[in-house]
């Protein structure tokens, strides 16, 4: 048995120790939320974090999880209210929605670090998660809402 800690919850599951994490929060857990784009690491619609740090669960084995704290976007806000969240439904971002879980975690741990980021900034950060509906300029355009959400207590 592994146990692990998701979004605030600690679960026990029995899994091979090499399973890549997206497969047990996904199949086992049955945090959906995540998805699986490439499988390798490409595309970036697999981002959660782990101790606050963006990886991709696709490529990441469950047992690097273990002892660490692990959020997905189902854990990114209780009520679906982070500033990013709130930015992205203002904006309208997503066309399809596939990658925008992924893009959003990317997101949260930019500005995390980075309050006020520029247009370069963003672009570096994100430049690892793929938008196969191109809504790129849609999305910096909400971290740059989401930041001044943030610096503004919204």
């Amino acid at each position: 048995m592994i146990s692990l800690n998701i979004n605030k919850k600690n679960y026990s599951v029995d899994v091979d120790s090499n399973t890549p994490l997206l497969w047990v929060l996904r199949d086992v857990v049955g945090l959906v939320g995540t998805k699986y784009g490439c499988g390798v690491a490409q595309c970036g619609a697999c981002v959660v974090h782990l101790n606050g740090e963006a990886v991709r669960s696709c490529v990441t084995k469950v047992s690097r999880a273990v002892g660490q704290k692990v959020v997905t976007i189902e854990g990114l806000s209780e009520k679906n209210d982070h500033p990013l969240q709130k930015a992205w439904m203002e904006l309208d971002v997503p066309q399809c929605g596939y990658c925008q879980a992924g893009q959003i975690m990317s997101a949260a741990v930019l500005l995390n670090e980075n309050k006020n980021p520029t247009d370069e900034d963003i672009d570096d950060a994100m430049a690892g998660n793929i938008c196969r509906c191109g809504t790129y300029l849609r999305i910096r355009n909400a971290i740059h809402l989401a930041a001044d959400m943030q610096r503004k207590g919204i």
